[in-house]
């Protein structure tokens, strides 16, 4: 079985421009991405999957710098953009990651894979839809690939060419389940989106990062509820919630 792991990568982002390429301890945020999604067991290769738009070129240099392989595609239709990379790949499974989660825990990932075969699902994830009992930050999806082109063919409304997963979780068309904590931990913020989201994780890479590279989601929160001060940088931030301007296009496009 081969399972690919692509990451959306772009520079464009209205509240924190370039943050996927900002740097924390003369490191960027995907190099320190890539490093955990790599040592995910399940995973066999990993794709960073960027545009063709030119404010892009510096993702694909750091890919190109760092021998990652990538996928320039359409900047509007997403659903195709991530197809077509998968298409170079011809996984069995995918898994879909966004690049603004440099903290994600290749223990998670894994456990979502192996629920998504132990179950038999057509798509599995620990987020969708649209929260989940996890940290914003630790949003991992799995789905097959033949799920995956079903979409890419079938998919029409706006929302689903925008949001990759969109048509999977929601025509009910598809074997879905979720994958939850037993506690939840969907309190604690550790995605970059802001600035103030970038001010935590930079405290919990220089904090962790020396000791144990691939240090653990339980890591991070023990260490954020030792320093509640850092916790409390970006703890007034909601999750993201880009999907509903997608449903606006959705009711007008119906119209």
């Amino acid at each position: 079985m081969k399972t690919v792991a692509i990451i959306q990568a772009r520079m464009g982002s209205s509240r924190l421009p370039g943050k996927v390429l900002m740097t924390v301890g003369g490191r960027e945020l995907l190099s320190y991405m890539l490093e955990r999604v790599k040592a995910a067991k399940s995973v066999t290769a990993a794709l960073i999957a960027t545009t063709k738009g030119p404010k892009d070129d510096p993702i694909v240099a750091f890919c190109e710098r760092n021998k990652i392989p990538y996928f320039r595609g359409d900047e509007n239709d997403v659903l195709d953009r991530y197809y077509q990379a998968a298409l170079t790949q011809m996984p069995d499974t995918v898994v879909r990651l966004t690049s603004d989660c440099p903290l994600i825990d290749p223990k998670i990932i894994e456990e979502v894979v192996e629920a998504h075969h132990k179950l038999g699902n057509d798509y599995t994830a620990n987020t969708a839809p649209p929260v989940g009992t996890y940290p914003d930050g630790m949003d991992v999806e799995v789905f097959s690939f033949k799920a995956l082109e079903q979409a890419w063919k079938e998919a029409k409304l706006p929302s689903e060419r925008e949001h990759v997963t969109f048509y999977l979780w929601k025509t009910g068309l598809f074997k879905t389940s979720r994958v939850d904590l037993k506690e939840s931990l969907s309190n604690f913020r550790l995605t970059v989106d802001y600035p103030e989201d970038l001010a935590v994780v930079t405290a919990v890479l220089d904090a962790l990062h020396k000791k144990n590279p691939l240090f653990t989601m339980q890591e991070v929160v023990a260490f954020l509820n030792a320093n509640p001060k850092i916790k409390e940088r970006n703890a007034a931030i909601g999750w993201n919630q880009g999907w509903k301007p997608a449903l606006e296009k959705d009711k007008q496009a119906k119209q």
